[in-house]
């Protein structure tokens, strides 16, 4: 079975973009390549049962396993030497990035307390999406009461548009709840 979203971008929404960006071929539309969930966390190499645990949690959200990221170089500002654990990471393509960006727009966000809606002004010159969920909890997978501390997550959507203005739209008829301009 095929995701919802997948479903919709091939049967609606290419067609709706080749309209509005007036393309020649089906090729040229702006499709989502991946999306990448990090989690950074300065204390990781001194609390290994943290880390551990928010490896599990991720892994829940996107039901693809979390790997460890390591620092590449020292930072002493930061307390940080090269090869220290400094967070964890998730890497979605294909069936499950579509799904979890479904349960994304209609479930998780809408569950952030006094949700407006997301910034449009966060995409790259490349057409990359970036933004930041304060707290992993908004998450129905997710028990509040297993959860050893609050943490937030950086969620990068990776389409292949040329420019904002696509990724944009791409992302407008995936319902993405951005803010209204003005």
């Amino acid at each position: 079975m095929q995701a919802r979203l997948k479903e919709e971008y091939n049967n609606k929404y290419k067609k709706s973009l080749m309209e509005q960006f007036s393309y020649s071929t089906v090729m040229q539309v702006p499709k989502l390549e991946k999306i990448v969930l990090n989690v950074g966390m300065g204390d990781a190499h001194s609390n290994a049962n943290y880390l551990k645990s928010v490896i599990e949690e991720l892994t829940t959200i996107t039901g693809q396993k979390a790997v460890k990221t390591v620092a590449r170089k020292s930072i002493a500002n930061f307390k940080i030497r090269e090869g220290y654990d400094v967070g964890c990471r998730v890497t979605l393509r294909g069936e499950k990035m579509y799904e979890f960006l479904d349960r994304l727009i209609n479930i998780a966000l809408p569950r952030v307390r006094d949700f407006k809606g997301i910034s449009g002004k966060s995409f790259d010159t490349n057409g990359n999406y970036n933004f930041s969920i304060r707290e992993q909890i908004i998450f129905p997978e997710i028990n509040f009461d297993k959860t050893e501390k609050i943490h937030g997550i950086n969620i990068t959507i990776v389409t292949s548009a040329d420019s904002k203005e696509e990724a944009y739209a791409l992302l407008k008829e995936f319902k993405m709840p951005f803010k209204e301009q003005g």
